[in-house]
């Protein structure tokens, strides 16, 4: 999930957290904003058809693909030569994530692009011997390699969670291949060395997982597939208090968590980003970049999600604006909780629709 520095001063925060509808916002925050010369770029957006969360349950089309280290799966819709959208999903979550959104996004002519995350359902590494790491450049870069196989020069990157952070990552150090951005919860490159000093005591109880996966016992828990799959749809319940999902809803989902690389993926993601595992040695040179803080210069439409825990207060995206120098807007999505783009798929197409027209 998201850094906890970004969100160190919020405790109590959820319901209580300032909210406005995407509806109620429209495209009128982009029309001051100039064209970069690109397709779309300071046009008209056109509006999504509204749908009901849930319309969806499976991708028309599953596919494989090999891309540096990984053999990598990922759903597909649209026309082949539409401009690229690629979803990024977070943890614990998949590619269904974007079930309802990616048909709306097909629809309006764009080629949509849902990868497994390395670790996750069919996305398989091609050698034993590769280290099963997690840090957040070596995300970035099987992104990378992933619109290097499928020979997409530029793409619109959207995300949360996880998705999100690797959406900032690329946008700061590759912004060549970003033509614009969606990013729940804003700018989540994490800063290992703001993670040594204690949070407020809210905001630890908040990451209560991070410091189980710390534990020999947390890591037993990963490791055996039943309590996995439990302890992730607990998190479902604690991070989305509104989405009332069901059991087959979790179930498709919880399909990816049963990859054999899973438990040793998540637990290396949440013990480095607090300084308990080492960078492997080559991603040492992005990561000593991203320690920087870089900013991000690429269009960007910024959500948060209201009754998300994690949403940094107050709910404006203040708390991190600065670090979006381009083209820029900002929606706080009420009642959504953590998985913003499944919960309300219409809000989260039309910010990707709208980005692409900053």
């Amino acid at each position: 999930m998201i850094n906890r520095r970004t969100f160190s001063k919020a405790v109590g925060l959820g319901t209580g957290a300032a909210a406005v509808s995407l509806a109620g916002l429209g495209t009128d925050a982009f029309a001051s904003t100039a064209s970069h010369g690109r397709p779309g770029g300071g046009s008209q957006a056109p509006t999504v058809p509204a749908i009901t969360p849930g319309t969806h349950t499976s991708f028309e089309k599953l596919k494989q693909v090999k891309a540096g280290v990984l053999n990598v799966g990922y759903a597909e819709a649209g026309p082949s030569h539409g401009p690229v959208v690629l979803l990024l999903h977070g943890w614990p979550y998949d590619i269904h994530s974007y079930v309802d959104v990616a048909p709306l996004l097909a629809d309006l002519g764009y080629r949509v692009i849902v990868p497994y995350l390395r670790g996750h359902g069919s996305t398989t590494f091609l050698s034993h011997r590769t280290p099963r790491t997690a840090e957040q450049s070596a995300i970035a870069l099987d992104v990378i390699a992933l619109m290097d196989a499928l020979k997409i020069e530029k793409a619109v990157l959207a995300g949360f969670d996880w998705g999100s952070r690797t959406a900032d990552i690329i946008a700061a150090l590759w912004p060549e291949r970003v033509t614009s951005m969606v990013s729940t919860s804003g700018y989540l490159i994490t800063n290992r060395k703001a993670q040594v000093a204690p949070a407020a005591p809210g905001v630890e109880h908040t990451w209560w997982y991070q410091w189980y996966f710390a534990t020999p016992r947390g890591k037993a828990a990963m490791e055996d597939e039943d309590s996995r799959l439990a302890l992730c749809r607990y998190v479902w319940t604690l991070v989305s208090p509104n989405w009332d999902f069901d059991d087959a809803t979790y179930n498709r989902t919880a399909e990816a968590f049963k990859n054999p690389d899973y438990a040793a993926v998540v637990l290396f993601n949440y013990r480095w980003r607090i300084g308990l595992v080492d960078t492997d040695h080559r991603y040492a040179r992005q990561e000593k970049l991203l320690a920087a803080q870089p900013s991000i210069h690429v269009p960007t439409v910024t959500l948060d999600a209201a009754l998300d825990p994690f949403t940094p207060p107050p709910g404006d995206g203040s708390s991190y604006r600065n670090h979006f120098t381009g083209p820029y807007a900002h929606r706080t999505i009420a009642n959504i909780g953590h998985n913003l783009p499944q919960e309300a798929p219409t809000a989260f197409a039309q910010a990707v629709v709208d980005a692409d027209h900053l």
